[in-house]
């Protein structure tokens, strides 16, 4: 049995974190903006990344550190992304460094991320100046520090943990993210750090993470822009004690329920955070040819421009629906395609068979008022499901993004 817990990334057995104040991007004196995690033991870890050509600093020498798939701590800076630098390597490897000597490490068994403003220039001192302050306020109950470290123009934070049993074993998994802008699918998956107590392979972890991610986070679309720092880290140091997982077993199973349910909940936590955003909008895509197929259709949709306006104008607006279904490169029957829309406040037919149905605008406008509101397609042509989530694109997103670098 499988249960939601507190302690975010520090629940699972022998992992600290904290966060502090280093000022990274001269501007806030106030917010944390530098976390650190570590493990007591060397991790079995793997990593996914963005698929944008683009690709900030840290994101290339994490990829060096983790060919041996050993990793035992991760910083993470906010404010700045460390992209598009002509020094950004040496940055890199010298926070690295920084945290090796520290903490008696050995350099490549760092893990460095960043997120911030593209192409501003940086330095190392904030992390000198900062190193020992930062190594100090690593504690096990500090995923608090680091979830709001990692934070940009998020509004808050996304920590999950849950815990459940292993033939008599007690094991964790924990998480935080960021994310709310500069969102798409394509290992979107923002910055997402996962801690566990499990004993797994590396051979059995791999590949359930990118099954895992592209069923989870690459099924998020906030504003159709992928990032160039885009990385998602699964970190399992095996203090909880139960007998290696090197099979697709009972045990695999649990492991691979668990870390769905936390990807999952970071998922929706991002969308729902969306910059601007006042909806979670979740696309169900039922009955589809092929799992492919399915996840075309569902982020079509919620990566509709003209579909995600109409949900923060509450207007039923189905005929955007079927538009952004006909534009996807998904094999489906349009005549026999079905939508609906739903929230806390009921349910409403709007298509039938590739055609409007009659329905009461009034009623619509009552379900759509709501913060969470699911999308239900059903193609009528298959035996495959997906789903997909974004949000509405409000005025909020544009002032946002208007001055965000000034």
């Amino acid at each position: 049995m499988m249960k939601n817990i507190e302690g975010g990334i520090c629940a699972p057995l022998g992992f600290k974190a904290g966060g502090v104040i280093a000022n990274i991007r001269g501007k806030s004196k106030t917010k944390k903006d530098l976390a650190l995690i570590v493990s007591d033991q060397p991790c079995v870890s793997v990593a996914t990344y963005t698929q944008n050509k683009v690709k900030g600093a840290p994101l290339l020498v994490t990829k060096n550190h983790l060919k041996n798939g050993v990793a035992q701590a991760i910083i993470c800076n906010s404010g700045n992304a460390n992209t598009c630098n002509d020094n950004g390597i040496e940055i890199a490897e010298g926070t690295c460094q920084l945290v090796a000597d520290e903490l008696s490490l050995n350099e490549e068994d760092i893990i460095v991320a960043s997120t911030g403003v593209i192409g501003e220039k940086m330095t190392l001192d904030p992390f000198k100046n900062h190193m020992k302050e930062l190594v100090s306020s690593l504690h096990d109950e500090g995923s608090d520090d680091a979830a709001n470290a990692i934070m940009t123009t998020d509004t808050v934070k996304k920590e999950y943990a849950v815990e459940f049993d292993i033939d008599g074993h007690t094991c964790h998994i924990g998480a935080i993210a960021k994310g709310s802008g500069m969102i798409h699918p394509n290992m979107a998956t923002m910055l997402a750090f996962v801690t566990s107590d499990i004993n797994i392979s590396k051979d059995l972890l791999e590949p359930m993470v990118r099954e895992i991610v592209d069923e989870t986070f690459n099924m998020v679309s906030v504003d159709g822009d992928t990032s160039t720092n885009d990385m998602l880290v699964v970190m399992c140091n095996g203090m909880a004690g139960n007998d290696k997982i090197v099979l697709k077993d009972s045990a695999y199973h649990q492991v691979r329920d668990a870390l769905y349910s936390i990807c999952e909940s970071l998922s929706r936590g991002i969308a729902k955070d969306g910059e601007g955003a006042t909806k979670l909008l979740t696309c169900h895509v039922n009955h589809a040819r092929s799992i492919k197929d399915a996840r075309i259709v569902a982020k079509s949709v919620i990566t509709s421009s003209l579909f995600k306006s109409a949900m923060f104008g509450e207007d039923a607006n189905w005929g955007r629906i079927l538009c952004a279904i006909g534009y996807s490169d998904a094999s489906f029957d349009i005549n026999q395609v079905e939508v609906s829309l739903s929230s806390s406040k009921g349910k409403i037919l709007v298509c039938k068979e590739g055609a409007g149905v009659a329905f009461s605008e009034d009623e619509a406008a009552v379900i759509l008022h709501e913060d969470e509101i699911d999308i239900h397609i059903d193609l009528h042509d298959g035996d495959h499901d997906a789903t997909a989530w974004g949000c509405d694109l409000t005025y909020d997103y544009v002032k946002i993004n208007g001055d965000y670098r000034t």
